[in-house]
């Protein structure tokens, strides 16, 4: 099993900045990837952001040069720096982790809101 807790959301007008902040516990050997997706009251969950135990990252068009998916191996923590940010990105925001296996994991969400 793997646990995943979410840290970072909260309130910020257009324009700024949040980093959301993963941390993984637990069997987290076999994961060969994580990420972060989102939902908005009204839509389905949609990715955000994955970056594989090989270092390749994938990043959803909507986010594409404001937003970085990064790692720190030591501490087991993902981490998404979120700049220049949009109305249309206020969701709750969900880490992700995924097994050779396709298992999934997720975190229990951290609410984002952009709004002036």
């Amino acid at each position: 099993q793997v646990q995943l807790v979410e840290s970072g959301g909260g309130l910020v007008q257009p324009g700024g900045s949040l980093r959301l902040s993963c941390a993984a516990s637990g069997s987290i050997f076999g994961l060969v990837a994580m990420g972060w997706y989102r939902q908005a009251p009204g839509k389905e969950r949609e990715l955000v952001a994955t970056l594989t135990s090989g270092g390749s990252a994938n990043y959803a068009d909507s986010v594409k040069g404001r937003f970085t998916i990064s790692r720190d191996n030591a501490k087991n923590t993902v981490f998404l720096q979120m700049n220049s940010l949009k109305p249309e990105d206020t969701a709750v925001y969900y880490c992700n982790g995924r097994e050779v296996t396709s298992a999934m994991y997720w975190g229990q969400g951290t609410q984002v809101t952009v709004s002036s």
